[in-house]
């Protein structure tokens, strides 16, 4: 017997009728409850995942707070069968397919990913309402590629709100810089959801696995080479990304960030400064949490600065911690990022 016959076992129904949308949000409520208890439901996160669909365009942030709460009510004193079935009667058939999304929704992990463990009750899900497997799928892979852009956009305001971040579509195993000063092998692969995001001046390497090597480059004019010898090197390239970089890209967007460790290396590219920033709920990678609010994980940012031919780079690589796991110490994060840093800096052929 499945632990979820209580919900598409049932034959009882509610003598509360709901409306269509009424009924897609009784589908995310019940899909949200059902591996829960309902005193772990959170009606205003459930509400927020909601106010995104199409279907509830014409309602307020509030009254889809009232409706999700009316519906754990109907879930508390009838039952989660009860309230699926009314649901269920009460779609229509433009909607159907809409029900099935608001259940995905609520299952996605932290990898934009239906856990295993959920896979049985999306199964139930798609054979209750009817779906055939290409329609399940086809539902799926839109609603993953509707979060992948809306992480995409976001990564792009705080790196930039007035500037466009470009996601492009390669085909070539290498990417060239628009001012022709670098060349690099693309790090990611496109069977990961590797993406490509440029604007002028940086170049973000990513993927859906929890990949992120970036590379900022700024033109290094005469006056700023004198700048540099009168400061000495050290003390200049700390400067620039200890006080001006980390600050404006980083601290200003995730507010409880810190850095961790800071170094010099003489002996890396002519010269290299480092950095290493903890990040809490800093990831480019969300979660999804048991109540369906997509919530960014925790992770450390490493960054290395060094000059080269006429440009001051500026690499960094992230690493985030998925499904409990907890970062070493800051001496062995400090050392891990910063080779990765170092592995991608050996792929770069400077002009």
């Amino acid at each position: 017997m499945s632990k979820y016959d209580k919900i598409f076992n049932s034959s009882e129904v509610s003598e509360e009728s709901l409306s269509p949308e009424e009924a897609v949000a009784a589908i995310a409520t019940v899909t949200a409850i059902a591996d829960l208890s309902i005193e772990d439901i959170d009606a205003e996160s459930l509400a927020g995942i909601l106010w995104e669909f199409e279907v509830f365009e014409e309602y307020s942030e509030d009254e889809i707070v009232e409706i999700v709460d009316r519906l754990i009510g109907i879930a508390e004193a009838e039952g989660l069968g009860c309230l699926f079935n009314t649901a269920k009667i009460s779609l229509s058939d433009e909607l159907v397919l809409d029900g099935f999304a608001a259940g995905v929704i609520v299952l996605l992990d932290d990898r934009l990913a239906i856990a295993k463990q959920k896979q049985a009750y999306l199964k139930k899900l798609q054979t209750a309402l009817e779906l055939e497997d290409e329609e399940a799928e086809e539902i799926i892979k839109e609603v993953i590629a509707a979060f992948e852009e809306a992480e995409e956009e976001e990564y792009a305001d705080e790196d930039d709100e007035d500037e466009t971040v470009v996601i492009e579509e390669y085909t070539q195993q290498t990417y060239e810089s628009p001012l022709g000063n670098f060349t690099v092998p693309i790090p990611v692969d496109p069977e990961n959801g590797g993406r490509i995001q440029s604007q002028e001046g940086v170049v973000g390497f990513s993927d859906d696995i929890g990949t992120l090597l970036r590379i900022d480059y700024y033109p290094f004019p005469l006056e700023q080479l004198e700048e540099m010898e009168s400061a000495g090197q050290q003390k200049y390239l700390r400067a620039i990304l200890v006080d001006k970089y980390v600050p404006q890209a980083i601290l200003a967007n995730v507010p409880d960030a810190t850095i961790e460790y800071t170094g010099y290396f003489e002996d890396i590219l002519q010269g290299a400064y480092y950095a290493l920033v903890d990040m809490p709920k800093g990831s480019t990678i969300s979660k999804q949490e048991n109540n369906g609010t997509p919530v960014r994980l925790d992770a450390y940012r490493g960054l290395l600065a060094f000059i080269s031919g006429e440009f001051l780079y500026i690499v960094s690589n992230q690493h985030s911690f998925f499904n409990g796991e907890t970062p070493d110490s800051v001496e062995e994060e400090a050392e891990y990022i910063k080779e990765n840093i170092l592995e991608f800096v050996e792929t770069i052929e400077f002009a």
